[in-house]
């Protein structure tokens, strides 16, 4: 019987290029594990070809080091968030974080196994892609204060369309709220306060279930390597995230999806 360490392994050099790439796509509209499955595989990676559960632990590397880069990044905003809890506060974010949960809890393995594949990835590009462009005409009426449970169960239950791959946590979130009409800087206020709960409550679920079964044989460098770089690249890509709060269109990242789905149908469809 085969062991997830007898096919080819995450090289450094490639784990370190994964870090590089994951920080700016997690702080943008652009899914970050598409990213992540779709590079490798264009590029012909050993990693594309790495056992799944090889590159399910990497990933979950690659997001704690997102996650620690982001409590660093919006540490005035959590700071506030924490300040400001109210009972009603703590409530809404409860509701927009249980639909991801649930979901996640109770379908994560489906999920990968069915729609983890290069096709199924890119149709969620450019799924979500269709679905912000036709968001992003609305008007920019509402402010992130004005929010209510109805648009956290929006907002939730966005988080967990995002749960199919290629969709973006970040990318649901902002579609859901430009729909709600929410002006674009707030919904990607919105957006980011929805982001570590998500974030950090899958990454410390799926670490645990990694330290059950321990890292791979001859991984740590190459694991290691791609959570420091993915945590450096976050913090580096600050500035990306004060040009996205910004009131400009979301086409440059729809129409990014779109070329990039385009590209991983077509590579797919030549076999």
């Amino acid at each position: 019987m085969s062991s997830p360490t007898d096919g080819p392994q995450v090289k450094l050099a490639e784990a370190i290029a994964l870090g590089a790439l994951h920080g700016p796509a997690e702080l943008m509209p652009i899914s970050s594990s598409g990213h992540v499955a779709l590079v490798p595989w264009l590029l012909n990676w050993d990693y594309s070809r790495a056992d799944p559960d090889v590159r399910k632990a990497f990933e979950v590397a690659l997001h704690a080091g997102t996650a620690a880069a982001l409590l660093i990044t919006l540490r005035d905003e959590v700071a506030e968030t924490l300040t400001g809890l109210t009972f009603e506060r703590a409530g809404w974010l409860a509701v927009a974080s249980a639909p991801a949960a649930l979901v996640g809890l109770t379908l994560e393995g489906p999920i990968e196994r069915r729609l983890g594949t290069p096709a199924t990835i890119a149709a969620g590009m450019i799924g979500g892609a269709v679905a912000m462009a036709l968001a992003d005409r609305e008007p920019q009426q509402r402010a992130a204060d004005e929010a209510g449970f109805s648009d956290a169960v929006w907002l939730g239950i966005a988080q967990a369309c995002a749960l199919y791959p290629g969709v973006s946590r970040n990318g649901a979130t902002l579609t859901a709220g430009r729909l709600l009409r929410f002006t674009r800087t707030d919904a990607n206020r919105l957006s980011r306060l929805l982001a570590l709960p998500v974030i950090g409550g899958a990454t410390g679920l799926k670490s645990l279930r990694l330290l059950r079964r321990g890292l791979p044989a001859k991984t740590a460098p190459a694991f290691a390597a791609g959570a420091a770089v993915s945590f450096a690249s976050t913090l580096l890509s600050t500035r990306v995230i004060r040009q996205v709060e910004r009131d400009r269109s979301l086409a440059p990242y729809w129409g990014y999806r779109l070329a990039l789905g385009a590209i991983a149908l077509t590579h797919a469809a030549r076999g």
